[in-house]
């Protein structure tokens, strides 16, 4: 299993994308891309909804294999 900050990595890697770069396309600091990508911090819905648009990948892709039990309490 993968963590979300994994997969966020990777997507951005694969675009070539540096933390900088991604971190002004989504309009936060790199610090908080960082954050997120060391799974310190959970990124907001509207946050997430830019990310998949910046990266042009499905939602599914960036939760791939992702234990979702972690974020879901029931």
């Amino acid at each position: 299993m993968k963590t979300f900050g994994e997969n966020l990595k990777s997507e951005r890697v694969a675009k070539k994308l540096s933390q900088q770069e991604f971190a002004r396309l989504l309009n936060v600091s790199q610090q908080q891309v960082s954050q997120w990508e060391l799974n310190k911090v959970e990124p907001t819905l509207s946050n997430v909804v830019a990310i998949i648009s910046v990266l042009e990948i499905d939602f599914e892709e960036l939760l791939y294999d992702v234990d979702l039990s972690q974020y879901v309490s029931y």
